[in-house]
């Protein structure tokens, strides 16, 4: 099987994370080929030449690209294995709902946050950020994880941005922890999971990447 299945990824990429805890889910063995992004390779500039970003997963030769759509994917390809999207039409529309939610508001609030020297716009981008955090705690509620039915879709599209909370924290001077404890706690028991705790590399590790990152494009 590891010859039919490769991904192609940057370990801290966050849309990669949710590719690698899929696989993982569904225990495929897969090819794993880290993307220099400063220097793109052949291989992946050929298969993903439209938005040139990993996730891109290689099924037998074809490449899938956009990390959400590589998950649903392999949802799909291996149906027979732990299900990751709800059965019921209505939760898997809700689903894909938050999970484009996290794409749009909790990626690009982070970026804000890291990629700009500005305070006022570090502070836009905090605000931000800590209300859809907040937002995202009001439908996790009491439950124990994203998925109705346990751990999904959802908590693998959310999760790997825990990996970044420190990065945020950082640069954006605020506590995750103090804003939104409970999305702490369910961060938590999703790194008790296997599939999550291989797949995700610690949020030290991050930061430093992050800081570096910020050196050499000369954000103060």
């Amino acid at each position: 099987m590891a010859d039919e299945v490769v991904l192609i990824d940057s370990w801290a990429s966050p849309f990669g994370m949710r590719v690698r805890i899929a696989l993982a889910e569904k225990g495929i063995n897969y090819e794993y080929k880290e993307e220099d992004l400063w220097n793109k390779s052949p291989l992946f500039l050929q298969m993903n030449p439209v938005h040139k970003k990993v996730p891109v997963l290689i099924n037998k030769g074809k490449p899938i690209c956009e990390s959400l759509i590589v998950v649903e994917y392999i949802d799909e390809v291996w149906f027979h294995t732990n299900p990751l999207l709800p059965s019921d039409p209505y939760q898997r529309a809700e689903a894909r709902f938050w999970a484009d939610y996290v794409d749009k508001k909790i990626y690009d609030a982070g970026r804000k946050i890291l990629t700009t020297s500005k305070a006022e716009e570090r502070e836009v981008g905090k605000k931000e950020l800590i209300e859809a955090l907040k937002l995202l705690e009001e439908q996790l509620g009491d439950k124990t994880y994203f998925g109705r039915d346990g751990f999904g879709f959802l908590d693998i599209a959310i999760v790997p941005f825990y990996t970044w909370f420190k990065s945020y924290e950082t640069f954006g001077t605020f506590s995750v922890q103090s804003e939104c404890p409970k999305l702490i706690a369910w961060a938590k028991r999703c790194l008790q999971k296997e599939s999550v705790a291989k797949s995700l590399p610690d949020q030290h590790t991050v930061n430093e990447f992050v800081a570096d990152r910020r050196k050499k494009l000369g954000i103060e």
